[in-house]
């Protein structure tokens, strides 16, 4: 079982843990950039459809490896727009629950793929 270890900053700006402690002989999962596509690889033109697909595969590589939300340690997030965060924020905790990973959201010009305005990625422990 992975422990939060918290001394009050994440407290103060989010539901999220400062940090993770994780025991020895923890099995690990890291995922790459993952953007919101569609099956068939065509990019969403909205941000909440994108925020949506993205956790969505993002669940579906830790069922993968018999893993849930609660085995995320560290969360990266990267967005192009602020005025898209109250959304993201609402979308996130669909997805997490009670899940209190330690977390980084990053606002940047530009992703990848034209059109794209939200990549996760994460880190997971069991």
């Amino acid at each position: 079982m992975n422990v939060a270890v918290n001394v009050g900053v994440a407290a103060k700006l989010g539901k999220y843990s400062d940090a993770i402690q994780v025991h020895s002989g923890a099995r690990w999962l890291y995922t790459s950039g993952t953007p919101g596509l569609h099956e068939d690889g065509s990019l969403p033109a909205d941000f909440e459809t994108q925020a949506r697909l993205a956790w969505q595969s993002i669940v579906a590589m830790l069922h993968a490896a018999d893993m849930t939300v609660d085995d995320i340690v560290k969360i990266n997030q990267s967005m192009l727009r602020r005025e898209d965060l109250a959304a993201y924020r609402q979308i996130r905790e669909e997805y997490l629950g009670n899940a209190r990973p330690a977390s980084m959201l990053s606002f940047i010009n530009e992703l990848v793929m034209p059109g794209m305005l939200i990549e996760l990625e994460i880190i997971a422990a069991k």
